[in-house]
């Protein structure tokens, strides 16, 4: 078990957030669990991590606001004193989705401003407090890991927007892998594919047809947020020492090219 740890967790409160929350409580990290608007979800997480016998701060913040981000990061060190490790989970989606060739300026922004800046600049406040924490001897180590989506890669004409946001949160794994690497600060990527989520539910219908029967992945069933939850559990386990810049498919198998 992991004494002392924190990991925080953007978008802690619902979806692959929450399963990644309570796949690292089981581990013994104790979470800062992140929400933009329901709180009542966040505090399921947190009593989900007190019986674990973890401890939990639920902050409020918007992705799209940097000045709350700041906000989020100054509570955590208030209250845990250190951060060793970062999720970047939380994303959206446009709230419309629209053929490219009409794609508004308001909506681009939106996402990215949400899926990459957002996380950009997270990652930038919260490494360098590490680099300062590692430095001072507070932590040994730290650890980023992006969840970004098997878009970064696949063509969805009617959300362009949300595809570009993940493409460009794939770009920042490896430049944040590449400058952090000297510092002992891991970063990794998760594509998560289709994952049953609230998201995804208003979609069910047509993906239940396009993997049970069409077989759009080798592993026939949806993905479910515990399966992301468990690979970032193994990396915060320690299990990928010697790897930075990784990318890893919970997609079940989708990224397969096949005959």
């Amino acid at each position: 078990m992991t004494s002392g740890k924190v990991a925080l967790v953007t978008g802690g409160s619902r979806g692959i957030g929450r399963g990644i929350c309570l796949a690292l409580a089981a581990q013994g990290w104790n979470l800062v669990v992140n929400y933009r608007k329901d709180v009542e979800a966040a505090r399921q997480v947190e009593q989900a991590a007190q019986a674990q016998g973890r401890r939990a701060l639920l902050v409020q913040a918007d992705l799209g606001d940097l000045a709350s981000l700041e906000a989020m990061v100054d509570q955590t060190l208030e209250h845990f004193k250190r951060i060793d490790m970062l999720v970047n989970n939380a994303g959206v989606g446009p709230r419309q989705r629209m053929d490219m060739l009409q794609t508004s300026v308001e909506s681009f922004d939106e996402v990215l401003g949400i899926n990459l800046r957002g996380p950009f600049f997270l990652t930038q406040r919260v490494a360098n407090e590490m680099i300062r924490l590692i430095k001072s001897g507070e932590i040994h180590d730290g650890k980023i890991i992006n969840i970004s989506s098997i878009s970064a890669y696949t063509s969805s004409t009617s959300r362009a927007e949300y595809c570009i946001s993940k493409a460009g949160l794939s770009m920042t794994t490896a430049l944040w892998a590449d400058r952090l690497a000297e510092y002992g600060i891991n970063v990794y990527e998760i594509r998560p594919g289709i994952i049953a989520t609230d998201l995804t539910s208003v979609v069910k219908e047509k993906y239940d047809r396009m993997i049970l029967e069409e077989g759009l992945t080798p592993i026939r069933r949806w993905g479910q947020p515990e399966d992301v939850g468990k690979a970032v559990a193994a990396i915060a386990a320690g299990l990928l020492p010697f790897s930075t810049g990784e990318v890893i498919n919970v997609d079940g198998g989708f990224h397969l090219h096949r005959l």
